[in-house]
Order: C-alpha cells, then structure tokens, then sequence
C-alpha cells in the first residue's frame, strides 16, 4: 500500500478535482462552491445533474491540462467548471468556444421554436495569472458578461464567466471574511493542511475534508491517485522547465544585446579617441617646430593649447 506524508488529496490532480467535485457523494460540496460563487447572479442550485463532457477538452494538451466537468441545475442552468493547470495560447477564446457547446445543444429541432435559452456558466479555477492584468495584481476574482461599452450595463445575462487566479489569493486563515473566500482558501491549501482549519467546521466543509482524507481511500484509489499526482509533478516540472528555458533565453538576448551595444559604442568611442590622440600628435609637431624656430615656451603653449607636460618633454 502505498505511504503518503500528507493527510488530504491534492485538489489540483485530475483525481483531486473529481474526487471532491466531480463525483455523486461529493456533489454538495461542489453545490456549495458554486453558490458561493454565484451569489446574486443565480438562484441558489439546490440540485445538479453531471452531464457528458467529451465536447470539452478533446485536444491531447487539454487532457493533461484541463480537468472540466460539465453540469446542469434543477432550473436548466449549465455549468462547465474546468480547473486549468497551465497557461494556454488563445485561452479566452478557448473558454468562449467551449462554452458555445451548453448553448447550441439547446435548439429544439423539429418544432417551433422561439430561441429562448437557459443560462451558461463557464467557471475556471486557474492556478496561473492572466498576462493581461498586471495593472491590477490584488485581483484574484473575475466575473465576467456581455455589456455595453459606453453605459457599462450588463446586455446579456445568461452568459457568464467565472475565473479565478489561485496564485493571487493570498489571504491568511485569519484574513477569511467569506464563505467564498472558505472555499478558495480550502482549495489551495487542502494539500498541504494537517487538520481541519478553525471555522470551517460547518457541515459542508467537514463532507469534503472527510472526502478528501488520503486515508479514507481504498487501495484502488490510492493507485489511481498516486498515478494522478505523478502527472500532476512531470506537469509543474515540465512548466518550470520550459520557465527556466525562457528566462536563460531571454537573458541570453538581453546579454547579447548589451555586447553589441557596448561593441557600437566602443567603435564610437575608439573613433573619438583616436581623433583626439591624432589631433594632438598634429598640436605637439606644431609645437616642437615652433620651438626649434626659437619661439618661447610660454608664446608656443598659448599658440597650440597643449599641456605644460608636453612642452617641457620637448624642450
């Protein structure tokens, strides 16, 4: 069997995400994550149905990187909550185009039919940062819909994307004012935490600590999980690596870039220099030819400007 060091799953391995939210015994404890997400946009879930997802996520890189479960509420409301592990080209519109499926699959065909839709929630837990809002680095939360530009007025309210950043949330256990903020908290840290943190001994919290015990696991779970966490680390390796490959690349350039610098300007610099070492050879033989004509030290400094160093050499 295997030894683990740690008491709880980590929630950012493909078992970890649905083990604790994707599954029927953990149901209500991602009912509960997305409430205190959606709280004032959408009527509180009081049930969710897991729907199939082979539209999300089918490219080879998705599968190691995006981990999605697609859901649907008692109302009709779809949900697609993915947790991405690494950054993506394009991942805004990848996140647009996955959340056209919830949409189109809503036509009713062989009837009238009047266009009304149910609402579509794309909820991503991120755990990188967006490269497009360093002018903001205490944002953690985004809540996104269609809107107006000149008024700011929300024009379509059945479209909706939620992301979170994990790296930015950085409250303390004592720094927690919400419920939401719980469940962030809870979710980051859940790996590296001993115990049960102090307030959350509310039921919901208590379901998915219980849950997420390494060991409450049987021995399969265990394989699966151990197998899910070797992936999880090749992931964050092969991402440092690929960090590491463009901070020495880009160092690289910046090096370069300084030693042609420093070349131009040295040329540039060797050019003056040897104008002015030329410029003063042409002073001193001027100077000793006025000498020898017999014109005084002091008449022959005055004339051609040189030092009183180089005069006294030629006399």
């Amino acid at each position: 069997m295997n030894d683990f060091k740690d008491r709880y799953i980590n929630f950012f391995t493909d078992f970890g995400f649905k083990k604790l939210f994707g599954s029927e015994p953990s149901k209500d404890c991602l009912i509960d994550f997305l409430n205190s997400l959606l709280e004032g946009m959408e009527e509180p879930i009081k049930e969710l149905q897991f729907r199939k997802n082979e539209k999300l996520g089918s490219a080879a890189f998705d599968r190691k990187a995006i981990f999605d479960l697609y859901c649907e509420s008692e109302t009709g409301s779809r949900f697609i909550v993915e947790l991405q592990k690494a950054k993506q080209n394009f991942f805004k519109d990848r996140s647009v185009f996955y959340s056209t499926f919830p949409i189109q699959e809503q036509a009713q065909r062989g009837r009238d039919w009047d266009f009304r839709l149910d609402a579509v929630y794309t909820i991503g837990i991120l755990d990188f940062v967006f490269d497009d809002d360093s002018d903001t680095p205490e944002k953690y939360l985004y809540n996104v819909k269609l809107s107006e530009l000149e008024t700011h007025e929300v024009f379509y309210d059945k479209l909706t994307f939620v992301y979170i950043e994990m790296p930015r949330f950085k409250k303390s256990l004592a720094e927690l004012e919400t419920h939401q903020d719980k469940w962030i908290y809870a979710l980051k840290n859940l790996s590296v935490l001993t115990d049960v943190p102090e307030g959350f001994r509310e039921e919901v919290f208590m379901k998915f600590f219980d849950i997420a015990e390494i060991a409450q696991l049987d021995t399969k779970e265990r394989d699966a999980y151990e197998d899910s966490l070797k992936v999880y680390w090749d992931n964050i390796n092969t991402m440092n690596f690929a960090l590491q490959e463009a901070v020495k690349e880009a160092v690289q350039e910046a090096v370069q870039e300084s030693l042609d610098k420093g070349r131009k300007e040295g040329v540039e610099i060797g050019v003056l220099k040897g104008r002015a070492e030329g410029e003063k050879a042409v002073s001193i033989k001027i100077a000793k030819n006025l000498l020898e004509s017999g014109m005084s030290a002091e008449a022959v400094l005055e004339a051609t400007a040189i030092c009183v160093e180089d005069i006294n050499k030629l006399i």
